[in-house]
């Protein structure tokens, strides 16, 4: 008998493959300067999404997610390198891939234990901190590599503060080449035309990169001059080469790498291995539950299933010497976009990959880092820009207080800790709001049934991000298509991240055909007029 699989691929094989081949478009470029930007060789991204896609693909819970290396891991991976290898980086690479193992074995852990509920001990506004905290640090680091330069600094904001100095001495050639993609992605993005947007924007930077690298003549070392005799700019004369462009080796057995343990017995070891796990863990799970809002046919992740395959990718791309994957969010909204219809476009997406680095290891290295930089850099822009700070700051100021405690612990210390600040800050407005201890960690709920086919639940107390799991388990057994009320009559306190829950719960049950819908907020004060907006039962 045909399994679900094989008759997935034979009624969809069209779509799916279209897709993949447009997703393996975008995802080459990406793939390259993640790993390089994450201090791995270049082929390390993708190697990991080759394993996501031939591998992952066929074992995990989604429909539409594209599993990859992503910018949200270049920080973890960075900081572990250099906090294992210290100023010996091949030797931090492979105490890494190490790490990559033993958080990857963590991951199935949680997967298998249907630990995938704990990503809503998160609060929404810690969570959107954390990346836009994230996208600094990519721009902050990549910037420099757009213009040519590589800054004297050790610390981020050393980095930060190099930026003018780099400005000022930047290689006109090379900053040349990066600036066009910077421009070439802010265009793709003010352009509505459907046609001109099915041209992948990151292929377009990458093709007009490697145009001006053959016009600047990067294979050779040489040096330039630049407007000499110009007293505004003092360094007038640069060099040029191959170094500027991506280095991967013309034999693809020769991409693999292998982990080295010597440091399992360090402190330093496992907090990166914490990090690791803890920060792709989150990722995957909220990456693959927005996947499903878009995904056409609405059909919902097993997100603990998804989580143990992802780790089982993970632990193969470990012993090979690929970065750590995640449910990649960007790539994943492209499959959708592109008309995928199964996983299969995954697996496709990860075939054009191994067939192109497999046989065409020259032209890989013909792409400009410039060009991938500028990706990096526009992408860390999405993750923080200021209309970020506008939809958190819409749904109230104390949401926005929060994700910028948590933008300030991240770039002040590390994610961890960050996040860790983020969390906190978010029980302080809690407590500020006059939520009882007792109520912190358990919810005070009931569901009954009024009437044959309708089911009513009444939340009472502190409705908050640190005690509505029990309230997810319970409502993903209640029948389809029925009749859902949510009372929050009784409620002392509804937080921004269960308000976005019980919103996401109603939308999507009525879109399977029954009908969901909140109630009993007429006498709740909001922190803003956004319907997702914190509320406090009025005295």
């Amino acid at each position: 008998m045909m399994t679900q699989a094989l008759r997935d691929l034979k009624e969809n094989w069209r779509a799916d493959l279209l897709s993949g081949f447009l997703v393996f478009l975008i995802a080459l470029p990406l793939c390259l300067g993640i790993a390089m930007a994450s201090g791995f060789p270049p082929q390390a991204g993708i190697l990991t999404a080759i394993v996501g896609g031939l591998v992952v693909s066929r074992i995990n819970g989604s429909f539409m997610t594209i599993s990859g290396p992503a910018a949200g891991l270049i920080v973890v991976i960075l900081d572990s390198v250099r906090e294992l290898g210290g100023d010996d980086a091949l030797a931090g690479y492979r105490y890494t891939l190490a790490a990559i193992v033993f958080a990857s074995l963590a991951q199935i852990a949680l997967g298998y234990f249907k630990a995938g509920k704990l990503s809503a001990f998160f609060p929404a506004a810690a969570v959107q901190g954390m990346l836009a905290a994230i996208g600094i640090i990519i721009m902050a680091k990549q910037i420099h590599v757009v213009l040519g330069v590589k800054p004297d600094a050790d610390t981020l904001f050393a980095t930060i503060a190099a930026i003018p100095a780099s400005i000022r001495d930047m290689n006109p050639e090379v900053a040349t080449i990066g600036l066009v993609g910077l421009g070439i992605l802010i265009l793709w993005a003010l352009v509505s035309n459907r046609y001109v947007k099915m041209i992948p924007a990151p292929l377009v930077v990458v093709i007009v990169g490697m145009a001006l690298a053959q016009y600047f003549d990067l294979d050779d070392e040489h040096r330039y001059l630049f407007l000499p005799d110009n007293q505004f700019l003092p360094h007038h004369e640069f060099s040029i080469g191959p170094k500027f462009l991506v280095s991967i080796p013309n034999n693809f057995m020769a991409s693999f790498a292998f982990p080295d343990f010597a440091k399992t017995f360090t402190l330093s070891f496992w907090q990166q291995v914490v990090a690791i796990c803890l920060v792709g863990s989150l990722e995957t799970l909220l990456s693959a539950a927005a996947v499903d809002r878009l995904d056409p046919q609405r059909r919902v992740s097993n997100l603990n299933r998804d989580l143990a395959a992802v780790g089982i990718g993970n632990v193969i791309c470990g012993f090979i010497g690929g970065l750590p994957m995640i449910a990649e969010i960007v790539r994943s909204s492209a499959n959708c976009n592109n008309g995928a219809r199964t996983g299969w476009a995954n697996f496709f997406h990860g075939l054009f990959l191994l067939i192109f680095v497999a046989l065409f290891p020259k032209v890989i290295h013909e792409i400009p880092l410039a060009s991938l930089a500028s990706l990096l850099v526009f992408t860390g822009f999405r993750l923080a820009s200021p209309s970020v700070f506008r939809r958190t700051l819409a749904v109230g100021w104390d949401q926005l207080g929060v994700f910028l405690i948590t933008v300030v612990g991240v770039l002040a210390t590390d994610l961890l800790i960050g996040v860790a600040i983020g969390v906190i800050a978010e029980f302080g407005f809690h407590f500020w709001r006059s939520v009882n201890w007792s109520e912190v960690l358990r919810l005070r709920f009931e569901v009954t049934t009024p009437d044959p086919g309708v089911y009513r639940v009444k939340l009472s107390g502190a409705v908050f991000f640190a005690n509505y799991m029990r309230l997810k388990q319970d409502l993903a057994t209640l029948p389809r298509r029925k009749t859902v009320t949510f009372d929050l009559s009784e409620a002392a306190t509804v937080d921004h991240t269960v308000m976005e829950f019980l919103h996401q719960f109603c939308e999507a049950y009525n879109r399977e055909g029954g009908h969901a819908e909140i109630s009993g907020l007429d006498w709740h004060l909001s922190s803003s007029e956004h319907p997702l907006a914190p509320r406090r039962k009025a005295a």
